[in-house]
């Protein structure tokens, strides 16, 4: 940090000035700029000097204004903590860190926590502001506690009615309001009988999660069982999907193209695997395109970006992967070399073949690129009149490869 930054980010809380320390009050009562939301600077208003300036709408991610006053005295109030989904985070992009300071406050989910009781490293958080609430779809297992950051006043009855149409119905809620200020309010409901109203647009919602024996549950584990997925038959089933997954090794940060999408099971599993992951499914039929965005929703990654048409064309202008999957169905019709010469340096490209046409396009890029083969088979028991037999599945042929 600089000696004398022209930048301040204050974290303000429902309890206004009366919150701050000296060194927050003293850098919005000397800015010649305090930018924030309308409820940040009325909080702030008795102190502020210089010229309030309100975000935008609709908000500038790139910060123009506060850029162009570079140099200046300027001070930007956040709710909270600015770096835990807040506009500090936004600010560092285009900001150099040597040239701002942070003067944090407690966090919604720090508030959350003191008010419950509940250790804050033990349980799940989400901010579920300005997003999809399917994104809390991967966090309900029996037993886990989850604080949520919500967007209105609106969400936590949209929640509710969420957890009790996938059968955790009987989990209990706790509606925090306002907190820190005047207003703060807590009050409980179980989810399926939830009939809270007047809620303050400023809330957050701890779930104490309760399932039945329906509940829709995602596993932590890869290879989701089937019946998870919406589909017309054509899915990677979940034993070839576990080891496909395994083959495409997901890092945190990377991008998937699935090419020939179907159901959408390969890239809603490689999100599932960590918040940070991306996938771009690529689907030529409006049918199954359809069922994808249904089944990313019903999966909780509702972030799983869709593209409707045939490879390769429909890979044009598209960022390019860490990693690339092509389904097991049809030939090539030159989407390997597409996907190859769009691969990054270093990414994996994982293709299966049931059919002997895309078994010998993988043979013969094995042969002239090496990576590793795999023939993947499975049988699963089912009756064979008054006994039990196997029967087998399709076998897979799998090439696994990584881009020098």
């Amino acid at each position: 940090m600089s000696a004398n930054p022209w930048l301040t980010i204050v974290g303000i809380g429902e309890d206004g000035i009366s919150g701050l320390g000296d060194a927050a009050k003293q850098a919005i009562a000397g800015a010649a700029h305090v930018f924030g939301g309308k409820r940040h600077i009325a909080l702030a208003e008795s102190l502020i000097s210089g010229t309030a300036r309100p975000w935008p709408t609709p908000f500038d991610t790139a910060m123009t204004d506060v850029v162009a006053l570079r140099g200046r005295s300027v001070v930007v109030l956040a709710s909270g903590d600015p770096f835990l989904h807040g506009v500090g985070v936004t600010l560092s992009r285009h900001v150099p860190l040597n040239e701002m300071r942070t003067l944090p406050a407690p966090s919604a989910f720090s508030l959350a926590a003191s008010r419950l009781g509940w250790a804050l490293q033990d349980i799940e958080t989400v901010s579920l502001h300005g997003l999809a609430i399917d994104l809390i779809r991967p966090l309900l297992h029996p037993g886990t506690r989850i604080i949520a950051l919500t967007s209105d006043a609106d969400a936590p009855k949209a929640i509710a009615a969420l957890l009790a149409q996938a059968g955790f119905g009987a989990s209990r809620l706790t509606l925090l309001e306002a907190l820190g200020g005047a207003q703060e309010r807590l009050r409980t409901a179980i989810a399926e009988h939830f009939d809270l109203e007047n809620i303050n647009p400023l809330n957050v919602l701890a779930v104490e999660v309760e399932s039945n024996q329906q509940a829709r549950i995602l596993p932590l584990a890869s290879g989701l069982a089937d019946d998870l997925f919406e589909h017309d038959g054509q899915i990677t089933k979940r034993e070839i999907r576990a080891v496909t997954l395994s083959s495409l090794a997901p890092r945190r940060g990377a991008l998937l193209w699935d090419i020939g999408a179907g159901s959408g099971s390969i890239g809603i599993e490689w999100m599932l695997s960590h918040p940070s992951l991306n996938a771009i499914a690529i689907e030529a039929d409006a049918e199954r395109a359809a069922r994808i965005r249904r089944n990313a929703s019903q999966c909780g990654v509702p972030g799983l970006t869709l593209v409707e048409g045939a490879a390769p064309d429909a890979l044009s202008g598209l960022p390019a992967p860490d990693a690339i999957f092509i389904g097991g169905g049809g030939s090539d019709d030159g989407v390997m070399d597409a996907a190859i010469a769009a691969l990054r340096p270093g990414g994996r490209l994982v293709a299966n073949a049931v059919t002997l046409q895309m078994e010998a396009v993988l043979l013969a890029a094995h042969a002239a690129r090496g990576g590793e083969l795999l023939r993947l088979a499975v049988s699963r028991a089912s009756p064979v009149g008054s006994m039990t037999g196997w029967r087998s599945a399709m076998p897979v042929t799998q090439w696994a490869w990584v881009k020098p």
